[in-house]
């Protein structure tokens, strides 16, 4: 993918025929800065039931997270920030979304490439209603947690209308650099 199609996809992504843009695929409502939950399967019960009540998903959203998250685990150790990018198949998403979580103390989860144990407070749930659209994703979060300013100001952002100009600005930001290539 050149840089011309990756800005393009970023900017406007075709969900199962739903054109949905970096300003509504992120929501102010889906981001949750002080969950208080001991463990990434409690962590994983709050979340889908509040996307669930909120018809994001469907009844299947947790055991789906918790059957691909066995198989595939989304701990990702950056330079910056250790994270963890759950998501699940298609067939649970109602309508696509990023809910960002911060948790009030570290987790254990599972490192994706390696399968070992790592601990993070910072989750984004992906709700992907197209797999092929999901490498545009993971390699735009990829970029974000790879910017230590973007990193620096997420962790010390304490409000979710804040933490979500962060990361539409960021988006913006990282499209017309790619346009301008």
């Amino acid at each position: 993918m050149n840089k011309k199609e990756l800005s393009r996809n970023i900017r406007f992504i075709l969900f199962g025929g739903e054109i949905v843009t970096h300003d509504n695929l992120f929501q102010k409502e889906l981001i949750d800065l002080e969950v208080k939950v001991h463990s990434e399967e409690e962590l994983f019960q709050l979340i889908s039931k509040r996307l669930e009540e909120k018809n994001w998903v469907n009844s299947g959203y947790f055991q789906g997270l918790v059957d691909r998250e066995r198989k595939y685990p989304t701990g990702l150790a950056t330079q910056f920030l250790n994270i963890a990018i759950p998501h699940c198949d298609t067939q649970y998403i109602e309508r696509p979304f990023i809910y960002v979580v911060r948790t009030t103390q570290d987790l254990t989860v599972r490192h994706m490439g390696l399968n070992e144990e790592m601990k993070t407070d910072t989750f984004l749930f992906l709700g992907i209603k197209e797999p092929s659209k999901q490498v545009v994703f993971l390699s735009l979060l990829m970029d974000m947690f790879q910017d230590s300013e973007f990193v620096l100001n997420l962790r010390s952002l304490r409000d979710e209308q804040a933490v979500y100009h962060l990361f539409i600005d960021k988006i913006v930001k990282s499209q017309k650099v790619l346009e301008e290539v």
